[in-house]
């Protein structure tokens, strides 16, 4: 029997993004009410797609949709889960971020950091 080591993946400083997002984005994402209610649900505790629908009074496709972009934007990641009765789930989960918006004469500047 044989083992064969692989060299250390090269971890991701944790004060960098994986996704870059634009101020703009960044606004634009979480100027969105549902977004920001989406978020919030998830951040306060992991929920399947039904669960944060329900705790956010919106439709399913509306906190799909917003759930979507969260993950794409790299504010949310996924885990899929097995039930007792044979279906599968995908739960929800908020990624640790820290927020900064400043505001001066030039304009608004906003940076994400994730932090793992």
């Amino acid at each position: 029997m044989s083992a064969h080591l692989q060299p250390p993946r090269e971890a991701r400083p944790t004060d960098q993004p994986e996704h870059d997002l634009t101020t703009d984005e960044l606004l634009d994402l979480f100027g969105d009410e549902y977004t920001r209610r989406v978020y919030e649900a998830i951040a306060e505790q992991p929920r399947c797609g039904r669960r944060v629908a329900e705790a956010v009074d919106v439709s399913r496709p509306t906190a799909y949709r917003r759930l979507n972009d969260l993950r794409d934007a790299g504010l949310v990641r996924t885990e899929m889960s097995i039930c007792e009765d044979g279906h599968h789930r995908e739960q929800f989960e908020a990624v640790s971020t820290s927020l900064t918006v400043s505001l001066d004469e030039s304009g608004i500047d906003a940076m994400m950091t994730i932090v793992d």
